[in-house]
């Protein structure tokens, strides 16, 4: 996997991202810091003069050809509309009457800086807190629907990928076969919850989609301790935003063995039901839409190969290993779909 081209972001230079930010009134004083990001290029800058209170923001550059204007458009509006709602998610700012901005072949977003460390999963009042926003969140976001952005459904987190994969034969030759047939076998199993098929509706089996966070895992969530200003969660990145089920922005959030996976999962429901109903048949859900992040994860590593990111950071991706581990895993995922969902 090789490519004989620049990819965009080598233009992305410290010069330019500083006079992306000029370009639209904000000067910063020379002090610029690249957060830890693949999908999209992040920065945080110290401003010559705070703008809106914010003595440094961050300054997203958006991976091109990725999203449209229109799908941007959504997750700032959603990320608009939590922030109306007093939750506490961080959404771009308006500058000159607008979030989102270009410069030099780029969109870019500008949003405050928060800082915040990963929550302590292990803490069941930190995940009953955890839970009592997520609940807000979803009520937010099921107040209106998507209609730029895509959902999360069997179509677009598995056969696409698996279509893309194959077409440009990226799967190891020596385990294609086997991983052809357990990626059938689990997309089988995945096809069988109606609100994950292709073009399912607002209610769908009688499970309801909305528009979701969509990438909850832990390093999307600032943690501020209690007895310090702003205390609790703070949401960030709604970069990948969709339409979907409501435990999506739960089970990224559980680890470890059952037992410990179901004491997490009590705790994200107790909070999440203090503010919104949460539907126990959504937890037959966890393990299939596990299986479709684990496929579209393969897809996603090898579509951003051009990058030059991606082959220093994830150097054991494509080799036969990688592949048969995949193949492993989708096995283990056939099995769990199989076993009783998890229970609270």
């Amino acid at each position: 996997m090789t490519s004989d081209h620049l990819h965009p972001y080598t233009a992305l230079t410290p010069d330019v991202v500083q006079d992306a930010l000029a370009s639209i009134g904000l000067w910063g004083d020379g002090r610029l810091q690249a957060l830890n990001s693949f999908e999209n290029r992040v920065y945080q800058i110290h401003l010559e003069s705070p703008f809106e209170g914010c003595e440094q923001v961050v300054a997203k550059f958006y991976r091109p050809e990725r999203w449209s204007k229109a799908q941007i458009a959504e997750e700032h509006a959603l990320a608009a509309e939590l922030v109306a709602a007093e939750i506490p998610a961080v959404a771009p700012l308006v500058v000159n009457g607008a979030t989102l901005h270009q410069f030099g072949g780029f969109a870019f977003a500008v949003s405050p800086r928060r800082g915040g460390r990963r929550p302590e999963l292990d803490d069941w009042d930190v995940l009953e807190w955890i839970g009592r926003f997520l609940a807000r969140i979803h009520t937010v976001g099921a107040t209106r629907p998507f209609v730029a952005r895509p959902a999360l459904d069997v179509a677009t987190f598995g056969h696409e990928p698996r279509d893309w994969l194959l077409q440009h034969r990226m799967v190891a030759p020596e385990v294609q076969t086997a991983w052809s047939e357990a990626l059938a076998e689990a997309l089988a199993l995945i096809e069988a919850h109606p609100v994950l098929r292709a073009g399912a509706a607002t209610e769908e089996g009688g499970i309801q989609r909305l528009r979701l966070h969509g990438d909850c895992h832990p390093g999307n969530i600032l943690w501020t301790p209690e007895g310090q200003p702003g205390a609790g969660p703070h949401f960030v990145d709604l970069d990948d935003a969709r339409t979907g089920p409501a435990v999506q922005d739960l089970w990224m959030l559980l680890s470890g063995d059952r037992r410990q996976q179901t004491q997490q999962l009590g705790a994200l429901v107790d909070g999440y039901e203090q503010f919104r109903p949460f539907d126990r048949r959504e937890l037959a859900l966890i393990e299939p839409l596990r299986t479709l992040r684990l496929i579209h994860y393969s897809a996603w590593l090898a579509r951003r190969w051009d990058d030059p990111a991606f082959p220093i950071n994830f150097p054991w991706f494509g080799s036969r290993d990688y592949w048969q581990g995949q193949v492993d895993m989708l096995v283990e995922q056939i099995e769990e779909m199989q076993n009783a969902p998890l229970m609270v």
